[in-house]
């Protein structure tokens, strides 16, 4: 999947009633978002079959709110099943690249689900496109994001035909949001405590939408 593979199809999102029908589902406890920004007008990226998608969370842009959790919001623009092989949660040290921690990342309790994008329990607005992105709340993640430390969130997708035709999220318009990312064949999902995470920016994240309290 280079760059010039990757057909980038321009298509405006309205982010902010996504974020309201989001804290309208969770009234009680309204999330909030943790970094500065939210992705703006979306794009397709699509062609994920033994990619790893690593996105990153700077700890420069977050926000002076506390929370004793952490929950990521993966978006979907087309395909019919994402198969996640791995997610991980690796803590660096700020504008460093040993990693310090690795925490993992499940939907459901698993850190390897299959999702479902024509299931509209899942995705409620079919069929699942830019304008129409599939946003899937991940389990929350018991983990107080510091300000000390980056955060690289990092998502293998399996080497199968669904996703070959799979896209993910893209913020055509990165300035937008604080996070950024890259993309790299195979499985970035297996490092260890002291190893370095990959260099790299593309100025952009790769499927991940929000960093939140809830």
């Amino acid at each position: 999947m280079e760059h010039t593979m990757k057909s980038f199809y321009r298509i405006t999102a309205s982010i902010s009633l996504m974020l309201v029908l989001i804290a309208e589902g969770m009234a009680a406890n309204p999330p909030m978002n943790l970094v500065i920004g939210v992705p703006g007008p979306l794009t397709s990226s699509p062609g994920w079959a033994n990619y790893s998608a690593l996105n990153i969370i700077s700890g420069s842009s977050l926000l002076p709110i506390s929370s004793t959790s952490t929950v990521l919001y993966v978006g979907f623009t087309q395909g019919t099943f994402a198969d996640i092989n791995n997610m991980v949660l690796y803590t660096v040290q700020r504008d460093g690249s040993k990693i310090t921690a690795v925490t993992p990342v499940k939907l459901n309790g698993i850190s390897n689900p299959s999702i479902n994008l024509t299931d509209k329990a899942v995705c409620p607005n079919q069929p699942v496109s830019a304008t129409h992105p599939c946003i899937v709340r991940l389990d929350p993640i018991a983990l107080s994001l510091s300000t000390a430390s980056d955060y690289y969130f990092v998502t293998y997708f399996t080497n199968d035909a669904n996703n070959n035709s799979l896209g993910v999220a893209f913020s055509d318009f990165p300035t937008k949001t604080s996070l950024t990312g890259l993309y790299l064949g195979g499985d970035s999902t297996r490092l260890k405590v002291g190893q370095s995470v990959p260099s790299g920016n593309n100025g952009t994240p790769y499927g991940l939408m929000f960093v939140m309290t809830n």
